[in-house]
């Protein structure tokens, strides 16, 4: 054995677990074939494909060829949001697929159910399971986030979909990673990683958040452990196909600072506020004028839009203000949920207010092109939330108004460095994808290779 071979044995990296896809059918465009093709190869797998992609019909299209392939069930998980949306996509594509609560029905071949439904399945019933907008998995508290991790862990094939990956989120990546049966998350951070606390806690300990970064020349290994069981793509041409009828339109981002009326206790006029907690404090005093003017917003132009807002006072005090909008909140009941979506989608409900961690995964809306939200330090939130309206299939320009206060101005940088965290971590994965792709086409590499003395 060559000291090459050696050491590419000793590499983590995604192992073969699936099949010749035995059907990839002509509605899918040929860069949603060829990720379709690769991850049914794997058997599992991670597409982090950006919003409008078709992550929907690359994950049916997967599951019909498990089921084709095995004569056996395939469970797709979702969130509330998206699951009629999910049976509506499989009967456009002419592929059938039965909503359950937690009954598997005679003959349902392929099952969407949202995760909050997932205690009422048997994995040993499913030989196939896609998590849809899996990125929300993370979202979970630890014992749902240990049950869907324990139920893929016994079904042969498996899927994971979402958008690109939150801005050096690694915990979400070993969520990932954890799932598909590839390394435990643990396993992940300890391998590539050390964090400011040094130990192995991931979250907050003695008031302090742990901060992981790469270990000395570790990053490109990790990247490539990645690239070995995750494919991604913003646009067909990170996967070496044209972008035609995937091109944005225009994106105006736009800030408006709110004069608050009173200022803080003790101070005669607004600050910046200096901390989180200086934030919190503004965010509830500002609450009136900021839902004013969200509502101004929304009121001038007469056209759909949705607004996204952070506190139950905030969607409250909306909901009272704009006469043709309404709130979907987290009182609300799964059918009342459902409902207003597809009043906003149809064009029935002109204004839409909610909480990104409530509808801001998986919808689409690309009939609106407005979008309001309040300030907030999540990124993938506020990336999410503008999603649902910018992206593939939209046809107009999409304005997107971001409402502060004078303490809050530090927000919009701080979206703006982690956007910028984001774009480089894609850079990252794309290029060692590519890397591995032609791999995957039986390109040839000379390398030279020092044997050790010892050797």
């Amino acid at each position: 054995m060559s000291y090459a071979a050696f050491l590419e044995g000793k590499a983590q990296a995604g192992a073969l677990h699936g099949f010749e896809p035995s059907w990839l059918p002509d509605f899918l465009f040929g860069f949603q074939r060829a990720l379709v093709d690769w991850a049914t190869r794997m058997g599992r797998s991670a597409m982090f494909a950006d919003c409008g992609l078709g992550k929907t019909p690359m994950q049916l299209v997967w599951a019909e060829n498990v089921v084709r392939e095995t004569n056996r069930s395939v469970l797709i998980l979702t969130p509330l949001a998206v699951a009629q949306q999910t049976v509506r996509e499989g009967a456009k594509f002419g592929i059938e697929c039965r909503r359950s609560a937690g009954l598997l029905q005679p003959g349902a071949h392929v099952v969407v159910t949202n995760y909050e439904k997932l205690q009422h399945f048997r994995p040993e019933d499913f030989a196939g399971v896609v998590c849809d907008e899996s990125s929300a998995i993370k979202a979970f508290d630890g014992k749902r986030r240990a049950e869907v991790t324990e139920f893929m862990r016994t079904v042969s094939y498996r899927l994971l979909c979402t958008a690109t990956a939150a801005p050096n989120d690694y915990i979400e990546l070993g969520t990932a990673s954890e799932a598909l049966g590839e390394m435990g998350q643990m396993d992940m951070m300890n391998r590539w990683f050390k964090n400011d606390l040094n130990n192995s806690f991931t979250g907050r300990m003695h008031g302090q958040v742990a901060k992981w970064r790469f270990k000395g020349h570790a990053e490109a290994a990790f990247w490539k452990w990645v690239c070995s069981w995750a494919r991604a793509c913003r646009k067909p041409s990170d996967l070496g196909f044209e972008d035609d009828g995937f091109i944005l339109p225009a994106l105006t981002e736009r800030e408006h600072v709110v004069e608050t009326r009173t200022a803080a206790p003790g101070m005669l006029f607004a600050l910046p506020a200096s901390n989180m907690w200086e934030e919190r404090e503004e965010r509830r005093r500002t609450l009136a004028e900021r839902c004013e003017m969200a509502a101004q917003l929304v009121a001038d132009t007469k056209q759909p839009a949705v607004v996204w807002c952070h506190l139950n006072a905030e969607g409250e005090r909306l909901a009272s203000l704009i006469k043709d909008g309404r709130e979907v909140s987290g009182a609300s009941s799964d059918d009342e949920k459902e409902e207003a979506y597809e009043a906003f989608a149809s064009g029935q409900l002109r204004v839409l207010v909610i909480k990104p961690k409530i509808g801001a995964w998986g919808l689409n809306w690309q009939h609106c092109a407005h979008v309001v939200t309040f300030a907030s330090h999540s990124y993938e939130q506020y990336y999410q939330a503008v999603r649902r309206c910018w992206r593939f299939g939209q046809t107009r320009p999409v304005v997107v108004d971001l409402v502060a206060t004078e303490g809050e101005r530090g927000v919009k940088e701080n979206l703006r460095r982690k956007s910028e965290a984001a774009d480089r971590m894609f850079t990252e994965l794309v290029a060692h994808m590519n890397d591995a792709m032609r791999l995957d086409r039986g390109a040839k590499y000379e390398r030279a290779v020092e044997v050790p003395a010892w050797l």
